[in-house]
């Protein structure tokens, strides 16, 4: 599960002129009680790798 405190932060921090939270109080108080890090496999690592080799 990808409720951490370190993904909120991101959310949060990426916004640029308001920012409204809609869900769940305790659900959003679990997040930022939650310090784990948790392993994100988003392929940015290949996404990057193909933009770098001509086709």
């Amino acid at each position: 599960m990808l409720l951490t405190r370190n993904l909120l932060y991101t959310g949060m921090t990426r916004a640029k002129k308001m920012l409204i939270v809609i869900g769940n109080r305790n659900l959003i108080e679990m997040m930022v009680r939650n310090f784990d890090i948790k392993k994100r496999n988003t392929g940015l690592k290949d996404k990057l790798a193909d933009l770098e080799q001509p086709e």
